[in-house]
């Protein structure tokens, strides 16, 4: 009888220990910017899909409506301190508002002389004033090294003098004056219209079903704004997926999916993602080199074409699922 009772109580122990593990793993997969995390042992596929959304496509276009676009919504939430930014999408290392701010701006380039001007002599010196007569000796320059005479302090701080009784000067350099720097000004929230979209594409066998569970979602600065003198993209920041939609449900009045022909049917954003309402195509899939398609494939057209045949692929195989 006491063997009985034994067994029952190791037999609730292991249940209850399970559940707590259950508990754990749920608890900790929320922690990556899962909104709705599926517990690893209910995984029977799973792939890291990196997505680029380009928010001008027509298909795109409800989430980037005029004074409502995501990228307004998302990085005045920064501002206010009611979203957390991060530098990559590990989601590890943090951005503060000041630094989303930089990422977003950029500086007013210096005047410049046009083609004409240089032809007709003029030098980039000749702007901001060289003198007033054509001809003159150019000043020296202003943040050249100067030299000044001044009274020599001796150690009471009152000016030392000779024997004499004449003052003594001594020769101090002066600190060249630092060149102002150019103002910096922020992109306007309809040029910032290039997302990247992490998710990881799960077959859950509990539920027998595919799900698109997104991770996190980044805002860049587009390559071909005249104003991105680098002429890449440059990331602003990666934000929680989990966190984003608690931004869209407490903003209904801005964070909306805009729907051209019903103004009484406008969807939230975050139900605009559940319900994949928007155009993306696929920029990387999880390798060992952690490399894009363009990259594998050899460039940006034969990697538009892998980005198509791995959508396909990955279409196909849930189909074999069912099939075999």
């Amino acid at each position: 009888m006491k063997s009985i009772h034994t067994l029952a109580a190791i037999a609730a122990g292991l249940s209850l220990s399970l559940s707590v593990s259950a508990q754990e793993q749920a608890t900790t997969a929320s922690s990556t910017g899962s909104h709705r995390p599926i517990p690893p042992s209910d995984q029977m596929f799973r792939k890291s899909i990196w997505r680029q959304v380009d928010l001008r496509e027509k298909q795109n276009k409800p989430m980037f409506s005029e004074g409502k676009e995501i990228s307004r919504v998302i990085l005045e939430a920064v501002k206010r301190g009611e979203l957390q930014a991060y530098k990559n999408d590990s989601l590890t290392s943090t951005l503060n508002p000041q630094e989303i701010s930089s990422n977003m701006s950029y500086a007013d380039e210096a005047v410049k002389l046009s083609d004409e001007e240089k032809a007709a002599g003029f030098s980039q010196s000749d702007l901001g004033g060289g003198g007033d007569d054509w001809g003159a000796p150019k000043p020296a320059a202003r943040n050249a090294a100067r030299t000044v005479r001044k009274p020599k302090i001796g150690a009471n701080g009152k000016p030392m003098k000779d024997k004499k009784g004449k003052t003594i000067y001594e020769t101090v350099a002066v600190a060249p004056v630092a060149k102002p720097v150019p103002p910096a000004n922020e992109y306007r929230y309809k040029d910032l219209y290039e997302m990247e979209l992490k998710e990881d594409m799960i077959f859950d066998k509990k539920r027998s079903r595919m799900y698109h569970d997104i991770k996190s979602i980044g805002l860049f600065v587009p390559s071909t704004l005249p104003a991105n003198t680098s002429g890449i993209e440059k990331p602003i920041g990666y934000f929680k997926y989990s966190d984003l939609v608690k931004v869209f449900r407490n903003n209904p009045q801005n964070a909306i999916w805009f729907n051209a022909e019903n103004d009484a049917q406008h969807k939230n954003l975050a139900d605009a993602f559940e319900l994949w309402l928007f155009n993306s195509y696929i920029t990387k899939v999880s390798n060992a080199g952690d490399s894009r398609l363009d990259d594998i494939y050899g460039g940006a057209q034969q990697g538009i074409l892998a980005a198509q045949q791995t959508a396909a692929d990955l279409v196909e195989y849930e189909y074999n699922l069912w099939s075999f």
